[in-house]
């Protein structure tokens, strides 16, 4: 998967923000500042891997919803964003 652009650093730190204990997210985290750190990209990725560490593909599961006080899969999508905005 290729995504349009180079936000992974920024993004695994949101992630971890709200979800401090996600293990993936650490190690893509440190692996991803040592990519960017010699200027190598962090992309692409697998929707498998994006499963584990991407938060915004992980808002059907009920503890993230929870960990945010959301009711669904929606209103869960809709918080994370307006917490990323203001992050």
């Amino acid at each position: 998967m290729f995504c349009g652009h180079e936000y992974t650093v920024a993004n695994l730190k949101f992630v971890l923000y709200v979800d401090n204990n996600n293990k993936a997210a650490q190690n893509k985290l440190a692996w991803a500042e040592k990519q960017r750190s010699t200027k190598l990209p962090t992309v692409p990725s697998t929707i498998g891997d994006e499963l584990d560490f991407n938060i915004f593909m992980r808002v059907g599961n009920p503890k993230l919803q929870l960990a945010i006080n959301a009711k669904d899969a929606v209103s869960c999508m809709d918080k994370l964003r307006t917490m990323k905005n203001n992050f």
